[in-house]
């Protein structure tokens, strides 16, 4: 694995220790608590893994054509800059992806939820030992919003992603 792809992983591996962490010792109940009809916590994590879950597919199926796929440049830092920042302004909301709701597994308990993230972040780490580190650069990523992007860029869109969820889930706790 290249190592700007170690680091972002290690980084995001420890960021969703802490967030399972919290929620870990909750019951089943306070787990799915929905208030004033918003997502609960199984709700909003279910939603974090099934957009890296989908994430990962894409990607691998991107690197089958990867010698054919141009690298990114400055505008697609600009993109994710721009991304981050929608990520961590506060208030900022945005509706989850069309399609995405339908590929969300509802996870009731926090043992189910935590093996399927673990299974998906496993999935992660092997694809991004496949990935030449000639190719690191490649517009293999898309974001939804931000565009076609690299690996590294859906790394660092993994955390803000977390990070921008994680006031919804310490208001529920």
């Amino acid at each position: 694995m290249h190592p700007s792809f170690q680091n972002l992983y290690t980084k995001i591996e420890l960021q969703r220790q802490k967030t399972l962490d919290c929620v870990k010792d909750l019951t089943e109940e306070n787990f799915n608590k929905s208030v004033n009809k918003k997502w609960s916590i199984a709700q909003i994590l279910s939603h974090l893994v099934a957009s890296e879950k989908l994430s990962i597919l894409y990607v691998r199926k991107k690197i089958q054509g990867i010698k054919d796929v141009k690298d990114t440049g400055l505008i697609e830092e600009i993109k994710m800059l721009l991304l981050r920042m929608s990520q961590r302004l506060p208030g900022l909301k945005f509706k989850a992806p069309q399609g995405l709701d339908e590929h969300t597994a509802n996870f009731n308990n926090f043992a189910s939820l935590k093996n399927e993230w673990d299974i998906i972040r496993n999935d992660l780490r092997l694809l991004l030992d496949t990935i030449p580190s000639e190719y690191r650069n490649r517009m293999i990523y898309k974001h939804v919003r931000a565009g076609y992007l690299n690996m590294k860029h859906a790394l660092q869109f993994f955390e803000e992603h977390i990070i921008h969820h994680m006031p919804q889930i310490k208001k529920l706790l």
